[in-house]
């Protein structure tokens, strides 16, 4: 049993309206003569890379922008860019976008420090050493990738979203400007934002750290829910629960992305130590099978997973409730738990998230091989707070249908 528990976070943390100016002097401080920008078309047709584009020249920062990027990127565009990394040989790589262009940044990091191709990294702890630095600067509120150890890829071949985790590709600055956020489009919107839910939510139901069996020092995805993950979830819940659904319906409502971007950092904290576990798991084979949406797709499965954790986390479920709705007496614990599953019933339906599979182009057909593609992931399993069997992700999955 664990003794002991660690938090690991971005290296330098700074959020708030208008901090992406700063980044020449980061970038200076911090030594770095040659920045590369990885980002998307969309982005850069926007205006957003231009501007840090000129700061930098400005600090006497050489910049090359690979904007080449994509929504749920595949291992090709990886590669790509971590041509053009090891062409131009940054001093620090930029992930400027939602969670596919940093998660990309990362993995580009990766390839241009250590070579090989997305393949050789997959899964925990195969990046040996640390890379070349990433500075994150999100443009949606969501993902949490700003300050995370992992990296989500689509492998095209095996329609499957994969994963890099190591502790070497946590940004070695994370500067989050809600002002970024402010042209993100709706759906977008609420697709990151029930995102940074299910990664609030999974991570306060996780396993207790205590659970977690490791060996003194051996390094581990998750750590299993620890106090300081615990309230940063807490907190995530009650800002999202709060403020989602005015970013998604009152776009210019500059609190409301402010109070977004926040819960989606400290979400990205809670479960990068935390943990995430069933809805994930679920979540990589259909994503990378009907390719929707990571958000899209999490926010789905989100009350049906809530609804399989219940016996084994009934308090903590009557604890959303209140965090939904601190005012009125819920009931008991099992009542208060059922109200929290459908506060995020109601609240994906007023975003727009869809209630089911099929409106996803899932089909029945579909389930039994995303049960075992899921159960195959062993590290998002064992850290949640019941240990599914095929069938469990079975019948959840075609509740979901």
């Amino acid at each position: 049993m664990a003794d002991s528990w660690s938090f690991f976070s971005a290296g330098q943390f700074t959020f708030g309206c208008g901090s992406r100016h700063e980044l020449g002097k980061h970038a200076v401080r911090r030594g770095y003569r040659k920045l590369l920008i990885v980002t998307d078309s969309t982005l850069a047709g926007l205006g957003l890379v231009q501007p840090l584009h000129d700061d930098l020249s400005e600090h006497g920062v050489q910049v090359e922008v690979f904007d080449g990027s994509a929504a749920e990127p595949d291992l090709s565009i990886a590669e790509n860019a971590a041509l053009t990394a090891r062409t131009f040989q940054p001093d620090a790589i930029l992930g400027l976008g939602g969670g596919s262009n940093i998660d990309l940044a990362k993995v580009t990091s990766v390839l241009a420090t250590h070579g090989g191709r997305p393949q050789d990294f997959f899964g925990w702890d195969n990046v040996p050493n640390p890379i070349i630095p990433v500075i994150a600067m999100p443009t949606t509120a969501g993902t949490g990738s700003e300050v995370s150890q992992s990296a989500v890829l689509t492998d095209s071949q095996s329609s499957m979203k994969v994963s890099i985790l190591s502790q070497f590709m946590r940004p070695a600055l994370a500067l989050v400007d809600p002002e970024l956020t402010y042209t993100c489009p709706k759906q977008v919107t609420a697709d990151s934002g029930i995102d940074a839910l299910t990664h609030a939510v999974e991570a306060y139901l996780s396993k207790d750290a205590a659970e977690i069996a490791a060996q003194p020092g051996e390094a581990i995805p998750y750590s299993g829910c620890t106090p300081i993950g615990e309230l940063m979830a807490e907190e995530a819940i009650a800002l999202v629960a709060r403020y989602l659904p005015a970013a998604v319906h009152e776009p210019e409502n500059k609190v409301a992305r402010e109070k977004m971007a926040l819960a989606a950092s400290l979400a990205g904290l809670a479960f990068s130590n935390c943990g995430v576990a069933v809805v994930h798991a679920l979540e990589y084979p259909i994503g990378g099978r009907v390719h929707c949406s990571h958000g899209a797709g999490n926010g789905l499965l989100l009350p049906y997973v809530m609804r399989y954790n219940l016996p084994k986390r009934e308090a903590k479920l009557a604890r959303i409730a209140e965090l939904f709705n601190p005012i009125g007496d819920h009931g008991s614990d099992m009542e208060a738990a059922l109200v929290a599953i459908r506060e995020v019933e109601q609240l994906k339906s007023f975003i727009g998230i869809p209630e089911r599979l099929t409106s996803l182009g899932v089909t029945e057909e579909m389930l039994p091989e995303f049960a075992d593609k899921s159960i195959a992931i062993s590290r998002l399993m064992n850290i949640n707070p019941r240990t599914p069997t095929r069938d469990d992700l079975l019948k959840i999955l075609q509740e979901a249908l």
